[in-house]
């Protein structure tokens, strides 16, 4: 009776942990530029005794291993908000993001200008440019951003385009490497060095990519979870009142005739 109520306990641990993912997935549909988590779980076989003592062949035991977790990378659905700002990216690129913890990755695009006139994402982080900070000026009006990520803009009466920066993209061989830092952003670990933009990779101005959490599957998966937990807590529930039974009578005092 103990090695199943390990075993049971073993899985309801696996499930917290899965329940905290799906819950934070869910909490994170309408975050832009979000990538879903994963959970990663295994068998883990108790290995067997080696006492000679025992009698009977030992059976194998499984207890459920948290593994780890994983990233969906796979990019979410494309919105159309006509915001000249927001830029979506077609393909396996990133924009790089400086924040107070060093320099980050992210695909969310909802863009916009600080006080300062620097362009920064809606967390306040500066979007570079491949010369640093992209930075505008208070008369600067009908801002365009190119496929190549190139920014021009119309300043004051001039009725001629003016650069302001060109977006730096950054790709990586291996995106699952990606650690993530924040609700959409993601640093690289140590040896982990970005790649440019392949040349397939475009920007898309006034559209923003949204998180890739499918709501239904989400769901549907947290009242799955549930339910077996209750379940497994209610068979652990049995095995205690057996194991509670299997004790009271075994402290009886028998008695003679």
């Amino acid at each position: 009776m103990e090695n199943a109520l390990l075993i049971g306990l073993s899985r309801q641990m696996a499930l917290s942990h899965e329940l905290d993912i799906i819950a934070n997935n869910v909490a994170n549909i309408e975050t832009t530029g979000y990538k879903a988590d994963n959970a990663v779980f295994g068998d883990y076989l108790m290995p067997r005794a080696s006492d000679q003592n025992f009698n009977g062949a030992d059976r194998v035991l499984n207890y459920v291993q948290d593994r780890t977790s994983w990233i969906n990378m796979a990019p979410g659905a494309i919105e159309r908000t006509g915001n000249p700002l927001d830029v979506a990216i077609d393909g396996n690129a990133y924009l790089v993001v400086q924040t107070q913890r060093g320099q980050r990755y992210t695909r969310n695009g909802a863009l916009q200008i600080n006080s300062n006139g620097q362009l920064v994402t809606d967390n306040g982080d500066l979007v570079l440019g491949q010369n640093g900070p992209i930075t505008f000026q208070n008369t600067d009006h009908d801002i365009n951003i190119s496929e190549s990520g190139i920014i021009t803009v119309r300043e004051g009466n001039s009725t001629i385009d003016a650069p302001r920066g060109t977006l730096q993209l950054a790709s990586f061989d291996n995106p699952q490497v990606l650690q993530k830092d924040g609700g959409s952003t993601f640093m690289a670990p140590a040896g982990v060095n970005p790649n440019p933009a392949p040349a397939n990779a475009r920007v898309v101005q006034g559209e923003i990519e949204k998180s890739n959490v499918n709501g239904v599957a989400e769901i549907s998966r947290l009242i799955q979870i549930t339910r077996s937990y209750t379940d497994i807590a209610n068979v652990l529930s049995q095995e205690n009142d057996l194991r509670r039974n299997a004790l009271s009578q075994l402290s009886q005092t028998p008695t003679t005739s």
